[in-house]
């Protein structure tokens, strides 16, 4: 007997349900929060992908050198009838977040951000590496 895969047969509901775009699109890997940086005049640019969130649905943050880029996005969409009962009723919520290692000299000051067209900017100072002395470094005979 030839075994056929379930999805000819419709019968993996749940499974097609969470490759629908809203359920997919919650991680980097595929679509949300795709991030191109580029170096440039001593700094780091940032663009990261946010469709369909709104300047409100995002936040950053700086701690311990890592900056943490998180969207949150809470939706409904209901429809009535004339009478006021539920014809059709969803709910959407979903987040998702990215933290980038910024260094830890950068403060929340020198960071600067916006907003425009789906898109989050930011512009990071690049961290100069701290020159080290020079210092003579003797090995020790037993």
């Amino acid at each position: 007997m030839l075994m056929m895969p379930r999805r000819n047969f419709g019968f993996d509901l749940f499974d097609e349900m969470f490759k629908d775009p809203f359920f997919s699109g919650m991680d980097s890997k595929n679509g949300m929060m795709k991030t191109d940086i580029k170096e440039q005049d001593g700094a780091y640019l940032m663009d990261i992908d946010l469709p369909g969130f709104q300047k409100e649905d995002i936040n950053a943050e700086l701690h311990d050198g890592y900056m943490t880029i998180t969207a949150q996005k809470n939706e409904s969409n209901d429809r009535k009838d004339e009478d006021g009962n539920y014809i059709h009723r969803e709910r959407y919520s979903g987040s998702c977040s990215r933290t980038f290692y910024v260094g830890e000299g950068v403060t929340e000051e020198d960071i600067k951000a916006s907003f425009k067209d789906g898109t989050l900017h930011l512009a990071i100072p690049k961290e100069e590496p701290k020159k080290l002395e020079e210092q003579k470094k003797l090995i020790s005979i037993e």
